[in-house]
């Protein structure tokens, strides 16, 4: 999803684009308007899929990171 409002949330920090998320779920829930809670909802897909991304980019280098201390790793055999 693109949309031209919203600038690149790569420079965000992991805390803006959560309180991102939660004020525009508030905003959604606000409104009546569909047109407007269609729009939030782009906008608000778009913050989720960020998050989704960082998280799974997290586990990742945890998992690479878990993966160096085995116990194959720790044994010498001489």
């Amino acid at each position: 999803m693109f949309n031209p409002l919203v600038d690149s949330l790569e420079a965000l920090s992991d805390s803006e684009v959560e309180k991102s998320i939660n004020n525009l779920s508030r905003k959604y829930f606000q409104t009546q308007n569909p047109h407007v809670q269609a729009q939030i909802s782009s906008v608000l897909e778009m913050y989720k899929s960020e998050m989704r991304t960082r998280t799974a980019k997290a586990m990742q280098k945890i998992n690479e990171n878990n993966g160096d201390e085995s116990l194959d790793n720790l044994i010498n055999i001489s």
